[in-house]
């Protein structure tokens, strides 16, 4: 016991037991981490899993929401502009030599100082209705912004279904090579076997050798495509520290589907127009086109504005009857003046700026019509297009049943006949 507490001493004194228990703490941190990997790696998801945490996560969604945003305040600020502008001013003079007293207009050629100070509000009474018409404009651009930001949600909703269903096909395609793999290796022990007793020749051994090896390669690549699925998936939904992902399908994705079902490209194109999101926000960008031109024409038209202020100033050469300039204070009180007035402008020729704006904006309207013409064909073409695969699809998938049947039949009579030795490795 004694040699014990001596040794232990002397570690502690060399440091040897701290250094110890810093490589265990690591250790134990390293464990723990790929611990929690391992447990994130192999967290199932189903498709409403991988789309909501794709939309929760993506960050390319945050530059739609951000001009989203921007727009709301665009919104927000022609409201608040018809509101009356208040604007304060203040000034400090000092005059040099001969010049105009500011207190009374006379001559004086004294050296003096000044301040002024006042206080001005404006209201706009008509601007040819350019407010109001900027006003709704821009609730249009705003929620045309809306519409875009659901439209980029939806489009990566589609890009996580399609990488997760190309994870469930490609699993499907592994599970098709390890059976045939699973079928060459049976194969080749027994052509193995038979040569062992001499019922077949060498060189049918490599040939199933050769089938067993090509086989194997098919499930190396099927593997390698399914862990490209796999990482896009986890590219699309971003996440962080995972290079595997295990997908399931919930019941409600299970979908009863009827080969008999026609699918019609012009009743599907009607109902797709009053949702699909890319559209209404190119309908709304039309009618705030129309309203921009609108408020563009208001500059034809005279603006009226009502104005009241509020002023006072403080003059050095203002002096009282001992010659004393006044103080500051008092003649803050005492020079104050109130005004108001009404102003009308009315363009006469500001260099047809007026009329371009105009002609400008006719061109934005044309465009965003256009814009929506455009956008309305190519959902007509993808609904064309999906309607026509589906229709293709379905023929396929009725033959395939039919050829799936003749062939497992064809099969088992083959490996029948290999078994005799009626037809060689390849063959079968």
């Amino acid at each position: 016991m004694s040699d014990f507490n001596s040794w232990h001493n002397n570690s502690i004194a060399n440091g040897t037991p701290i250094m110890n228990m810093n490589i265990l703490f690591k250790i134990v941190v390293v464990l723990i981490f790929l611990l929690c990997s391992k447990l994130v790696a192999q967290q199932s998801w189903t498709l409403d899993d991988c789309v909501g945490y794709a939309l929760e996560h993506n960050l390319q969604l945050n530059d739609f929401e951000y001009t989203e945003m921007a727009n709301g305040e665009t919104f927000k600020q022609s409201v608040r502009s018809l509101l009356p502008r208040i604007n304060g001013f203040s000034s400090y003079d000092i005059r040099f030599g001969r010049s105009i007293d500011p207190n009374d207009n006379s001559i004086v050629n004294t050296d003096f100082f000044s301040n002024n100070y006042s206080l001005e509000t404006t209201i706009d009474l008509f601007q040819g209705f350019q407010k109001q018409n900027a006003i709704k404009a821009s609730k249009l651009v705003y929620k045309a912004a809306q519409e875009e930001t659901l439209q980029q949600k939806y489009l990566l909703a589609f890009r996580v279904m399609q990488a997760f269903y190309d994870i469930r096909f490609f699993e499907g395609i592994v599970a098709i090579s390890i059976e045939q793999l699973s079928v060459s290796e049976t194969n080749y022990k027994l052509i193995k076997k038979q040569i062992e007793l001499g019922l077949k020749a060498g060189a049918d051994l490599y040939e199933a050798e050769s089938i067993l090896f090509s086989d194997k390669l098919r499930v190396t690549q099927s593997e390698n495509q399914l862990q490209t699925a796999k990482l896009k998936l986890i590219q699309e939904m971003n996440l962080e520290k995972v290079t595997d992902i295990v997908t399931q399908i919930a019941l409600k994705d299970s979908l009863a589907w009827n080969p008999d079902d026609e699918l019609l490209v012009e009743p599907i194109y009607s109902e797709a127009k009053t949702f699909i999101p890319i559209i209404k926000a190119q309908q709304l960008r039309v009618k705030a086109a129309q309203k921009q031109l609108a408020m563009a024409r208001g500059g034809f038209y005279p603006s009226i504005s009502l104005f009241g202020g509020l002023g006072t100033g403080y003059f050095e050469t203002n002096k009282d009857s001992l010659g004393m300039t006044i103080p500051f204070r008092r003649q803050f009180r005492d020079n104050t003046y109130q005004y108001v007035g009404i102003s009308l402008n009315v363009p006469i020729i500001n260099g047809w700026s007026a009329r371009s704006s105009v002609k400008q904006q006719k061109i934005e309207r044309m465009r965003a019509e256009n814009n929506l013409e455009v956008q309305e064909q190519l959902l007509y073409q993808a609904i064309q297009l999906l309607v026509q695969e589906n229709t293709a699809l379905q023929i396929e998938y009725v033959q395939s049943n039919e050829k799936l049947k003749s062939q497992h039949i064809a099969f088992t009579i083959a490996q029948k006949r290999y078994e005799q030795g009626m037809i060689n490795a390849i063959e079968l």
